[in-house]
């Protein structure tokens, strides 16, 4: 999942970069609301965490462009904890309201509770076939066993299995998986493709993706025995 963070104070951002990293989320980061919005115009983010004391304006007035229409949902995440900000966060389209400081655990879950909720696109636990993807511990099981991936590994296969049975194209695979200051080679994703099948074949599981010449890669929902 590609995360927007929107902060202008740069060890916070990166604190908060590094802790959503390890809880397995893509995080790009914007440090003004003109960046936010250049960023948002050109990226498919899945979430996006907005601080409203921006330098060069008030986060409420960039949150309905960064909500695209309603489909992305946006947490608030500031220091402002007076009641009327709070109440305006929440009745101008913000989905969660963090106060800062806030606990980088919790943080995490609150990414993934604003996920869960009815329409959006993610799930504590995925399935499919016999591999099974806890999203919250970032762990993949398949046939019992435990797989152990690298990062890039394990976004490419949960991206794969919430699609599975669509083709994912090659772009879309590596918007969500990388971020504006990656350096991704011309081959990475194939690499990354590669690992992720010895690894699932080094597990008992005959690796259920399919190459799809032209357009991406597919995860089949039934791996024949």
């Amino acid at each position: 999942m590609r995360l927007l963070l929107v902060e202008d104070h740069p060890p916070l951002a990166e604190a908060i970069g590094d802790a959503l990293a390890r809880a397995g989320f893509t995080v790009d980061h914007a440090g003004s609301a003109r960046e936010a919005r250049a960023m948002a115009s050109t990226a498919d983010y899945g979430l996006v965490l907005l601080d409203l004391g921006l330098p060069d304006g008030d986060g409420l007035r960039l949150l309905p462009a960064l909500r695209d229409g309603g489909r992305v949902p946006v947490i608030v995440l500031t220091a402002r904890d007076a009641l009327e900000d709070r109440l305006a966060g929440l009745d101008g389209g913000a989905d969660d309201y963090i106060l800062k400081p806030v606990e980088m655990r919790e943080l995490a879950a609150r990414c993934r509770a604003v996920l869960r909720r009815p329409g959006e696109r993610a799930a504590t636990t995925l399935q499919v076939g016999p591999i099974a993807f806890d999203t919250v511990n970032r762990s993949v099981v398949a046939d019992g066993r435990a797989v152990v991936l690298g990062r890039r590994e394990t976004a490419i296969l949960e991206q794969l299995m919430r699609a599975a049975g669509r083709v994912v194209a090659r772009g879309a695979l590596e918007e969500a998986i990388y971020g504006f200051d990656d350096e991704v080679g011309p081959n990475a994703l194939e690499a990354g493709m590669s690992r992720l099948r010895r690894a699932l074949a080094a597990a008992g599981c005959p690796p259920p993706i399919v190459t799809v010449r032209g357009l991406g890669w597919m995860l089949v929902k039934e791996v024949a025995p």
